[in-house]
């Protein structure tokens, strides 16, 4: 009874009120077709409006992203030398070809010709020097200035960009694809950001909109759509609202309870967000700095309950800060590391100094709904131990700014994603020293299986520190870790072409109206 009760109060706070990724295999699940469903043969302005649940990064510049949402929409606008794709390869992007010495030391990028930025400029070498020295010298994202500063020498010949590494790095274009090529001396790209990609940047209003259009002399398959308008709603409401009214032609990463209430006959696709959502756990702050607490928790959270009732059992449980898109590194074995044994959390508190249980805020970014859904459970299912759990929603920049950056929380329910396609984007945050390690995560074990993973040139040998770093964190319960969530899309009948990525972005480039079908 409990848990039909808890049930329907989510599918209603759903009603009334997503941090991270796409990618996995997809499914398409029939909407309800009860309602009015829009016409498949009604004509379209070859425009798009896309709903997202939260405005982009203050900084528009390449380098100074942060938030996974800025990455899936600029992912548009930006490109570096190679680019990935749908199925987790690397493609020649700005670069037409590359090749590495047989030593791992030497990569040769062949510039492809007449790649054109957005402001009309030809690209050329001294283009991709100054983009991957102003990334080296002002990147927020300190695994690729780590990566880069291993490039002892960069030389342009002709229409080739020569890179020679202090050592090999089987990661490393994967880094190179984290640079986005610029205009060399540019300096508005914090406002006014060109790039290279199938997309250019026309306008933003701050909690309101972005735009962008498509970009005609793009070197590759062109857009099919002239122009896509982001609408940002914060408000879960209004964003449901506006999808389910045929105001949007797209919105991705909705609940399962908002699938369920959509009456207006969009298609939906289930893909995975590839992103570790995990009650995060602020490990400098009591009671969270005693190893106990933190594995009571683990032990007190039922994950395959929660996921019943937040997402009707889809989803994939993670135990550690990795999702299962990174094959080679992911333990699935870690999802069953703290099996749901109350009696056992009990224990591990009392040990710990709490046998009457302890009180801890959970701050949530209302506007990402699944997040919201998964604390709710958690509340229900920590008070059954003795811990008493209250959820405290904030505004996404307050989140950011406060619980992000400031550090200033006690526990907080979102997903990690990686921004690049190697281990080190999930595991580098929490090294000691990180600038991103926002959980204070202090352990010297878990920072000498890292440098070890970084050091190696043994992909094997680089494979097994990367697990012992995710073995530590599970045996230490850095976070309470729980899944990586189901992503669901709903569009309009006649969009086609989208494509589930194991990063989180959306190609805009591949989508187009079919009005004939």
């Amino acid at each position: 009874m409990k848990k039909r009760i808890l049930a329907v109060f989510l599918a209603v706070a759903a009603l009334a009120c997503s941090l991270s990724a796409c990618g996995g295999a997809t499914s398409q699940t029939p909407a309800p077709s009860d309602e009015t469903t829009p016409s498949s043969g009604a004509p379209h302005a070859n425009e798009l409006n896309v709903g997202i649940a939260q405005d982009l990064d203050d900084s528009l510049d390449p380098y100074q992203m942060t938030a996974a949402g800025t990455r899936e929409v600029m992912f548009n606008v930006f490109e570096g030398l190679v680019k990935p794709d749908s199925s987790g390869n690397y493609v020649n992007a700005v670069a037409s070809d590359v090749s590495v010495s047989e030593d791992g030391l030497t990569y040769v990028f062949t510039l492809r010709d007449n790649v054109v930025f957005h402001n009309g400029a030809v690209c050329t070498p001294d283009d991709v020097l100054y983009s991957f020295e102003t990334c080296a010298a002002t990147s927020v994202t300190s695994a690729v200035v780590e990566a880069l500063s291993a490039v002892t020498s960069m030389t342009a010949d002709g229409n080739q960009i020569t890179m020679v590494l202090s050592a090999p790095n089987s990661d490393f274009l994967s880094y190179v694809a984290s640079v986005y090529i610029v205009p060399a001396g540019y300096t508005e790209q914090a406002t006014q950001p060109v790039g290279t990609g199938p997309f250019k940047f026309v306008s933003r209003s701050v909690q309101e909109n972005i735009i962008l259009e498509k970009h005609d002399e793009y070197y590759g398959e062109p857009a099919h759509l002239d122009k896509v308008t982001y609408k940002i709603y914060e408000d879960n409401t209004a964003l449901f609202t506006a999808l389910d009214s045929g105001a949007l032609d797209l919105v991705a990463h909705l609940t399962i309870d908002q699938v369920n209430n959509l009456s207006n006959g969009y298609q939906v696709l289930e893909g995975t967000m590839n992103l570790v959502q995990a009650l995060y756990l602020n490990n400098a702050v009591e009671p969270f700095n005693n190893e106990k607490v933190r594995q009571a928790l683990c032990y007190a959270v039922d994950v395959d309950a929660m996921m019943d009732l937040t997402a009707e059992g889809h989803g994939t449980k993670v135990g550690s800060s990795m999702y299962p898109a990174f094959t080679k590194y992911f333990d699935a074995s870690l999802a069953d590391a703290y099996p749901y044994d109350p009696e056992k959390a009990k224990e591990l508190l009392a040990e710990a100094g709490y046998p009457d249980g302890f009180s801890f805020t959970i701050t949530v970014p209302s506007n990402y709904q699944p997040h919201v859904d998964t604390a709710t459970v958690l509340v229900e299912q920590l008070a059954a131990v003795g811990v008493n759990a209250e959820i405290q929603l904030v505004d996404w920049n307050t989140w950011v700014n406060d619980v992000y950056g400031g550090r200033n929380f006690q526990s907080t329910v979102v997903g990690f994603d990686s921004s690049t396609l190697n281990a080190s984007g999930m595991l580098a945050r929490w090294v000691s020293d990180n600038d991103k390690n926002m959980i204070n995560y202090n352990n010297p074990d878990y920072d000498a299986a890292y440098a070890a993973a970084q050091s190696t040139v043994d992909d094997e040998e680089q494979t097994a520190y990367y697990k012992e770093c995710l073995q530590i964190l599970s045996d230490t319960a850095a976070n309470v870790y729980l899944q990586d969530l189901a992503d669901f899309v709903a569009m309009h009948p006649d969009l086609k072409g989208y494509e589930f990525y194991p990063l989180y972005v959306i190609d805009m480039s591949k989508l187009y109206f079919d009005t004939a079908a």
